[in-house]
């Protein structure tokens, strides 16, 4: 389990993060959700090890975050950022095959051209990345993560992935693919955490779904029970937006004008 208490990030006076507390367990897809500046982002940072708090701590299965040396931090998760800025027109392949290599991987070219064909996009690793649409470069990051933890369990440890808006810049389909083969690394006993705008997508796909405001956790728990129009109006400002799918009884944003 990777478990964080009374975290606390302080940026020009501002709490970005206020006394914040997470667990993360392996074989759960635990989904943050929250307005712009709501410290998702930042929350992802500290749990990767990425930033430190000012005020708390973050432990991996026991073990304080920051006394895992980086090459072993590398092997036991995997983060796709928000946005990547690159200044060299690596291809996709290279981009992929540092994830491999990250791990530690004996073929990190193999592991690499394996985890491109997992995201649909066997066939571009000569592509330059510069030349790739900004969905294609969004899985191509995807993938640099697949390759990077390649399986959900290693020798009885899970690994997990951090995924920051891993949907944004993709069609519909894609966004569903990506979702899908990160529920079904949780499924195999990893751990994964992820930041998504699209409410219905966060309903759809979380075991636990986690609300952030003002830096604070407002809710969290399932989305039958986290996501309701309480919930929504008070962090989005939008009364009266959430449904239920009669079927499956799933609950679903619909999103409406403040103005009718």
């Amino acid at each position: 389990m990777i478990s964080a208490g009374n975290i606390t990030v302080t940026r020009s006076g501002r709490k970005l993060l206020d006394d914040v507390g997470i667990d993360l367990h392996p074989g759960c897809f635990t989904v943050v959700i929250g307005p712009n500046g709501a410290g998702k982002s930042t929350l992802m940072k500290v749990l990767s090890g990425e930033m430190a708090p000012d005020e708390g701590s973050v432990s991996y299965f026991g073990t304080a975050a920051h006394l895992h040396p980086p090459a072993e931090l590398a092997r036991r998760r995997a983060v796709l950022p928000q946005a990547v800025q690159l200044s060299f027109p690596f291809t996709a392949l290279e981009i992929v095959r540092m994830g491999a290599v990250a791990q530690g991987a004996l073929q990190p070219t193999e592991q690499a051209r394996k985890a491109l064909t997992r995201v649909g996009l066997r066939g571009f690793e000569a592509r330059p990345y510069p030349s790739l649409s900004g969905g294609e470069q969004q899985r191509v990051q995807f993938a640099r993560a697949l390759a990077q933890v390649p399986a959900a369990v290693v020798d009885g440890i899970p690994r997990a992935l951090f995924l920051d808006e891993p949907t944004a810049s993709l069609d519909l389909g894609h966004q569903i693919s990506v979702l899908e083969i990160a529920r079904d690394f949780a499924a195999a006993g990893g751990i994964v955490l992820a930041i998504l705008h699209d409410l219905n997508l966060a309903a759809e796909f979380a075991d636990h779904l986690v609300v952030l405001d003002q830096g604070r956790v407002v809710d969290e728990g399932a989305s039958m029970e986290t996501v309701n129009d309480r919930t929504i109006g008070s962090v989005y400002g939008i009364a009266g937006a959430v449904g239920r799918l009669p079927a499956a009884h799933i609950p679903f944003v619909l999103p409406q004008s403040r103005h009718r």
